[in-house]
């Protein structure tokens, strides 16, 4: 696997290249130090991977991973970075970046970085990863009336009203047997032994149903 390197340290770049050439099968193919050189190394030796740095000096990693993309869709880029900001994380894989390593991570876990993004997969840094997913784990879930559905809201809203199970399916326009399975989900989400106790909630919850 031939390699580009781009970050603007040079002491970075010769510890990387020295990394690389250690692990089975890679190459460095070219180094460069800026966006420009980026494109420009890429475009003359076409390799199969680039590790870049998102920040460079003039147009960012970032800018230079849209251009390489663009030029040579085909080869595969990983990013790096001090920071696991996750904003500039999605920001790279909506340009199309193959993965993202924070600079501190493992020599293990960039060579595993690398092999997945040549082998067509994305791999994040695991706290880039952990950090990106906390907020879809802790987000929580409506619970009672709020975790109704809407059609659930509009049949809720009729009985607490006074109409009979077939007014509200004419009125709705659905089956009699469709309001009953809504009034049964209703009545075990909202833990309604009886049929009153529903009736009772749609009515001290009318507000909460528009």
């Amino acid at each position: 696997m031939r390699v580009l390197i781009v970050d603007d340290h040079t002491l970075v770049r010769a510890g990387l290249s020295r990394l690389l050439q250690s692990f089975d099968g890679f190459q460095v193919a070219a180094e460069a130090s800026t966006a420009a050189q980026a494109l420009e190394m890429a475009l003359q030796h076409v390799p199969d991977l680039v590790l870049m740095d998102l920040s460079l000096p003039g147009r960012s990693g970032l800018e230079a991973l849209s251009d390489i993309r663009e030029r040579l869709p085909t080869v595969r880029i990983v990013m790096m970075s001090m920071h696991d900001d996750a904003a500039h994380v999605r920001d790279a894989l909506d340009r199309g970046a193959a993965g993202f390593v924070v600079k501190d991570a493992a020599p293990a876990e960039l060579e595993v970085a690398l092999r997945a993004a040549h082998a067509g997969q994305v791999f994040l840094s695991p706290q880039i990863s952990a950090k990106m997913l906390a907020p879809l784990i802790t987000r929580e879930r409506p619970t009672g009336i709020a975790a109704l559905s809407p059609r659930q809201k509009q049949i809720l809203r009729r009985l607490g009203g006074g109409q009979t199970t077939k007014e509200i399916a004419a009125d709705l326009g659905i089956s009699v047997k469709t309001v009953e399975t809504h009034r049964a989900r209703m009545m075990e989400a909202l833990g309604c032994r009886r049929a009153n106790d529903l009736l009772l909630l749609a009515i001290r919850h009318e507000t909460d149903l528009d």
